[in-house]
């Protein structure tokens, strides 16, 4: 039997949306062991004279939970 516990971290790239995910991904995958799905909840884009100035992702991430 298994478990898994759900945390939501927002991700940012000044290159795209599919860096801003890779972000989360990376940086919690240093703290957490068996991380399982990485479902995107919201997308929105920071704007600066008109242009996008960087790119953010809400992201759900899902990890199998161990009590050591």
């Amino acid at each position: 039997m298994s478990v898994y516990k759900f945390i939501e971290l927002v991700g940012t790239s000044e290159k795209s949306w599919e860096d801003a995910v890779a972000s989360v991904v990376e940086t919690a995958s240093k703290n957490l062991k068996d991380l399982r799905v990485a479902e995107v909840k919201e997308m929105d884009a920071k704007i600066e004279n008109g242009k996008i100035a960087a790119y953010r992702v809400k992201v759900k991430l899902s990890f199998k939970y161990r009590q050591d």
